[in-house]
């Protein structure tokens, strides 16, 4: 239900995210979309970079069929060096143990991580994010909050071995400046 309301939204930001990707994401490169939610994002990407995309979530809440999978939220059911990249799409403020769904990205991928999160950075985008937090839990009925500062982010990706390759702040939408989030998508790579 979230997921149709909010579905030309969700469609709009998806193509603005393929745009930010174009530089760090081949051709015909085989993604796998951490945290597909809707599959909105991974349609997306897989017809923009006529990708191959596998979606896995802990439970399939998707609009949009693609490849799919179910997992436990902590281990990525695929071996090692499975996917040329890893995305993830403002999920790891979900997780109850980010550290261990970045290290397994890390595991399945090349190395090639792509990651978009919010950040609590600054009043406004405290209280966004804990905004969001609310609404969410009532369309999704409940969830894990794990927001992180940009600073604890890198410290993390430093102790798993991750380099950041680039990192800029993300535009969705036009309407992103009547909503106060501090959002950032890092490029990593192996270190």
């Amino acid at each position: 239900m979230y997921y149709q309301i909010f579905r030309k939204f969700y469609e709009g930001a998806a193509r603005k995210m393929c745009l930010d990707c174009a530089d760090f994401i081949d051709k015909g490169s085989k993604i796998l979309d951490l945290g597909c939610g809707s599959g909105i994002v991974g349609s997306k990407f897989q017809e923009f970079f006529e990708a191959r995309i596998t979606g896995i979530d802990i439970q399939d809440r998707r609009i949009r069929k693609i490849p799919f999978q179910i997992f436990d939220g902590f281990h990525i059911p695929f071996p090692d060096n499975s996917f040329d990249i890893v995305l993830i799409s403002y999920v790891l403020h979900h997780a109850k143990k980010p550290e261990i769904l970045v290290r397994e990205a890390k595991r399945v991928s090349g190395e090639k991580i792509i990651i978009y999160e919010d950040l609590p950075e600054g009043f406004l985008s405290k209280l966004r994010c804990r905004l969001h937090q609310v609404s969410y839990n009532i369309f999704q009925k409940g969830s894990f909050w794990n927001f992180k500062t940009k600073k604890e982010w890198e410290e993390l990706f430093k102790k798993l071995g991750l380099k950041i390759v680039s990192e800029k702040k993300v535009f969705t939408t036009r309407f992103d400046l009547l909503d106060p989030v501090y959002r950032i998508i890092f490029f990593l790579e192996g270190a």
